[in-house]
């Protein structure tokens, strides 16, 4: 049920992911003009980053797409990207957008432009990023979530077999069998979705198999790989080990568990930014001190209910030391990972990664009460009761069903009910517990505030040469298939008087399309001024004028049609503020 609740509350409201590197600097620089052609494009990101086989695409003057070599890896360096471009470009603007994955995994993408010679009349608009696709994020994110709970479960369930030494495993088998099936199962599916997420395409395109080479060659999709060939292979050898001795099932459960954790320290958070070997060392520890805690707390609450006899006091009183050294390796793990995330005390309420870790910080708090209580009545069990000594309790008296309750008091066994008391304070930690992990997840999916603060460095996109434009994307949809997608707009200088107006339209699925009509007017409602018809012209793949004269500053009201078919238009009004 908890796992269920849960489930609901991650699909309905899941924050989206931030992208986690930043652009640096680019070679051309993003609104230069260069005399001569270069020979390649060179981008320098805030951290290493993986390539794609379009990571590159730029669009020329004319607003066609420009050949050019796949992108690669400077020289010894993973956070610069480079890719040799033409020799015969000609005078003008170009526009380069660009899309890479983070050394955490996420996916990150933009745009610049730069010209040779001299600016272009008429730049060219980048066309719409696929900065992901809902359905895929969705999905994606969802199996992330559902790994790490079943990673706490599979690793805090064995650790409590093996640590805390039941005598009765029974209801352990159920816990670990799901997590290992839930594990595998999310991890199988985040290898598939790999792809299509980090390409901002829709789930469909995870059946192109042409993909899944360029998807296990990064760092991510290495990372899933390597996870689901150490599930496999833990099955394969977990009947062999069962003959072993204690110390061989313990010694394998923790090199598997080890290497289970890298997985996760490889391609997220850790792997990227300052003191990567501390942080990834940080983040194994981390990672393994919470499924011992949580996943053992499971594990503690399943035999309380479930064992055919009460566990003694013994098995309680080794969790107890095994949650206690857990807590204090969270503590450490977590206080290093939290200066290295913010940075500075400031973004813990300035930035969304601040305030995010704020809540986490405050459920922990009350996880650590509850862990308090538990060791209270851990502690009452182990102490021995007076020969005859019972507690009086307060019961109701059987009766007839029409009869009023009434009650009379008797006696209880101090251990029963200090064994009930345990039961009740491991189920509010583990209550407690399940919403720290799903802040947790949460975290690991946010921009750290010392990567934001670098990203907030990195150079603004810039419309070369013409500093005053102004840039607008405005969705269209007809209501017919087909019938959707967005136009942008560049408006140069935005300002009283003479402009330049240039629109490239885009279809549902983000390429470049062209449609009969495209008409755009101004009117300015509080001067009574219009319409003003821009007078587009298809100028063979954008629409473009240089004619659109606006007398008077104001709130503007822009409104552009697009018509996709003989009888198909739709009519989309948005404001434009025009200054002098």
């Amino acid at each position: 049920m908890l796992l269920g609740t849960l489930l609901i509350l991650l699909l309905a409201g899941a924050a989206p992911a931030s992208a986690h590197a930043a652009l640096r600097a680019s070679d051309p620089e993003d609104g230069s003009v260069v005399r001569t052609a270069p020979t390649h494009i060179t981008l320098t990101f805030t951290e290493s980053v993986g390539l794609l086989e379009d990571s590159f695409r730029i669009y020329g003057p004319d607003n066609r797409r420009v050949h050019m070599e796949e992108p690669e890896h400077a020289a010894g360096a993973a956070d610069t990207a480079r890719a040799a471009l033409p020799r015969d470009l000609g005078e003008g603007t170009y526009t380069v957008a660009w899309r890479v994955v983070s050394a955490d995994s996420h996916p990150v993408s933009g745009a610049f432009t730069f010209s040779i010679g001299k600016p272009s009349p008429t730049p060219p608009a980048a066309p719409q990023d696929h900065a992901e696709h809902p359905v895929t994020k969705s999905l994606y994110d969802t199996g992330r979530y559902l790994a790490y709970i079943a990673a706490a479960l599979l690793l805090g369930t064995a650790a409590f077999a093996a640590l805390c030494r039941p005598p009765d495993t029974g209801p352990l088998r159920a816990p670990l069998l799901f997590g290992w099936w839930t594990l595998l199962v999310t991890t199988a599916a985040l290898l598939i979705l790999r792809a299509p997420y980090e390409r901002g395409t829709s789930p469909g395109t995870a059946l192109d198999v042409s993909a899944f080479p360029d998807t296990v060659s990064g760092r991510p999709g290495m990372a899933l790989l390597s996870r689901l060939a150490l599930l496999l292979t833990a099955a394969l050898l977990l009947p062999v080990l069962r003959d072993r001795s204690p110390r061989t099932r313990v010694t394998a459960g923790a090199a598997f568990s080890v290497a289970l954790a890298l997985t996760w320290a490889s391609a997220e958070h850790a792997s990227a930014g300052i003191q990567v070997p501390v942080a990834m060392t940080s983040s194994v520890l981390h990672l393994l001190a919470m499924a011992c805690w949580l996943g053992g707390l499971t594990a503690l609450l399943l035999t309380l209910h479930r064992a055919r006899t009460p566990p003694p006091y013994d098995t309680v009183a080794r969790f107890s030391r095994l949650a206690l050294t857990s807590v204090t390796v969270l503590v450490v793990t977590g206080a290093y990972q939290s200066w290295r995330g913010l940075g500075s005390w400031s973004a813990l309420t300035e930035t969304a990664y601040g305030r995010t870790l704020a809540v986490k910080l405050a459920a922990t708090v009350f996880l650590l009460i509850a862990a308090a209580l538990s060791r209270r009545w851990t502690a009452l069990l182990a102490r021995p009761a007076a020969a005859g000594e019972r507690v009086p309790a307060l019961v109701g008296a059987p009766g007839p069903p029409s009869a009023p309750r009434t009650t009379h008091m008797t006696t209880v066994e101090p251990e029963a009910l200090h064994r009930r008391a345990l039961r009740r304070s491991v189920l509010a930690e583990v209550v407690v517990a399940v919403a720290v992990l799903l802040v947790t997840t949460v975290l690991t999916g946010t921009l750290p505030s010392r990567a934001e603060a670098e990203a907030a460095k990195a150079p603004e996109p810039q419309v070369a040469g013409l500093p005053g434009a102004q840039a607008l994307t405005v969705p269209y949809d007809t209501g017919t298939p087909g019938g959707s997608g967005t136009v942008q707009l560049t408006m140069d200088p935005g300002r009283v008087g003479e402009n330049g107006l240039q629109a490239v339209v885009f279809g549902s699925q983000g390429a470049l399309t062209f449609v009969p009509e495209l008409r755009v007017t101004f009117t300015l409602p509080s001067k009574d001024v219009g319409p003003i018809d821009a007078g587009l012209t298809d100028r063979g793949g954008y629409w473009a004028t240089n004619d659109l004269t606006l007398p008077l500053e104001g709130a503007w009201t822009m409104k552009l049609t697009v018509r996709v078919s003989d009888i198909d238009q739709v009519t989309v009004e948005r404001g434009v503020r025009i200054t002098r």
